[in-house]
């Protein structure tokens, strides 16, 4: 029981330098091979806040706060969000700038727009993909928006709060955010060596980004998260190519998988990001990339659930690679599932789950898994 939640807290997050410690001796070890057990995180909300409200509203993105509002005004609101949960198992203190996915869009020139509850990029005019100019720049404003809330966070928790790295994307979806899906598709064809071209530029402003981001929080940070928060000492990221459930495989090898190869070999600990049936056609080139250490795999809405898919699973982790087995809200089921999947693979080890639950019934349930396999 000694990952518990202690009952000291720092500040106002229910959480100590000592679990800290422990969470991460354990993902050390679990990204080595040699934990002999799954991490597995809950965060449970609910409980009340022992501190007085934010100023402004909780809200899934980031980027609806508008620029005048201080970086500072932003933080506080994940830190009153931070302090009504606990955190059980695996589980830490977490937060990542949500400027949508494929932000990295914007710090190149592309325009963010904001619907009720979504997040979009666009282009500022229309070009043809061998005339586009992918412009890194370092005075964007929103790169610096991102900037600013990162450095104000880890300044404000000093490391006990770990600063998720904001959603890049991944850079075929970056490219589409400046040429819609339909015309980059006609560009496979019609310009391929164009879009290798628009491919190794924005791969080079990627990882600009994702270093000028990571210098601003690394005197502080305990290591690294993304929109996933796996939790890695070295550098990692859960990288991905939504664009790709478009193409078949030699045109995934052709035009994604040597831009995947590279950022594997700069990222310590990176994860891919499978994303729907349509890409269960690419999963077997992608687990030759040695340097990829894991996949998440994710059926989607209206696909078989996640229990239903063992040869996936089987499939990732008989090449070696760590999986995530799902992200859910619903500890009912996500208990069950997970349960069954160890059962269909014979083993737990090198399995990541995050749930999430409500205080109540829902959390004793969710805690007698992490039990049952050896987390508490």
């Amino acid at each position: 029981m000694s990952i518990m939640p202690a009952t000291e807290k720092t500040g106002n997050i229910h959480f100590t330098a000592e679990r800290w410690d422990k969470i991460k001796a354990d993902a050390r070890a679990w990204w080595k091979g040699e934990l002999k057990r799954p991490l597995l995180q809950l965060r449970v909300h609910g409980h009340e806040a022992e501190r007085a409200p934010a100023v402004h509203p909780y809200h899934h993105f980031t980027a609806f706060y508008d620029l005048d509002i201080p970086a500072e005004e932003v933080v506080d609101v994940w830190d009153h969000a931070l302090s009504q949960e606990r955190f059980y198992g695996d589980a830490f203190p977490a937060i990542w700038p949500n400027f949508g996915p494929g932000v990295l869009a914007s710090f190149l020139g592309a325009e963010l727009g904001r619907g009720e509850n979504t997040v979009w990029f666009h282009p500022t005019k229309k070009q043809e993909v061998c005339d586009l100019k992918i412009n890194y720049d370092e005075t964007n404003v929103w790169l610096n928006r991102v900037r600013d809330i990162m450095t104000a966070a880890a300044q404000r928790w000093e490391g006990m709060v770990q600063v998720g790295m904001t959603d890049l994307g991944g850079v075929l979806d970056v490219l589409s955010s400046f040429r819609p899906s339909e015309e980059l598709l006609l560009d496979l064809y019609d310009e391929p060596e164009a879009v290798k071209e628009r491919t190794w530029e924005i791969y080079k402003c990627w990882h600009k980004a994702f270093d000028y981001l990571d210098k601003v929080q690394r005197q502080y940070n305990p290591g690294y998260t993304a929109w996933t928060p796996i939790f890695s000492e070295e550098p990692y990221y859960m990288l991905q190519c939504d664009f790709c459930y478009m193409i078949g495989p030699d045109m995934f090898d052709e035009f994604v998988k040597p831009e995947l190869a590279e950022s594997c070999k700069k990222l310590v600990n990176p994860f891919y990001h499978l994303d729907g049936p349509g890409e269960l056609a690419h999963l077997d080139s992608l687990l030759e990339i040695e340097e990829l250490k894991g996949v998440q795999w994710v059926p989607g809405d209206g696909s078989k659930a996640i229990d239903q898919w063992p040869e996936v699973f089987r499939k990732i982790r008989g090449a070696g690679k760590l999986a995530q087995v799902m992200d859910g809200w619903n500890p009912k089921d996500d208990v069950s599932a997970f349960e069954r999947i160890v059962d269909q693979l014979g083993s737990a080890e090198g399995l990541v789950m995050l749930m999430h639950c409500r205080k109540g019934a829902d959390e004793e349930k969710a805690l007698r898994m992490l039990e049952k396999f050896g987390v508490l």
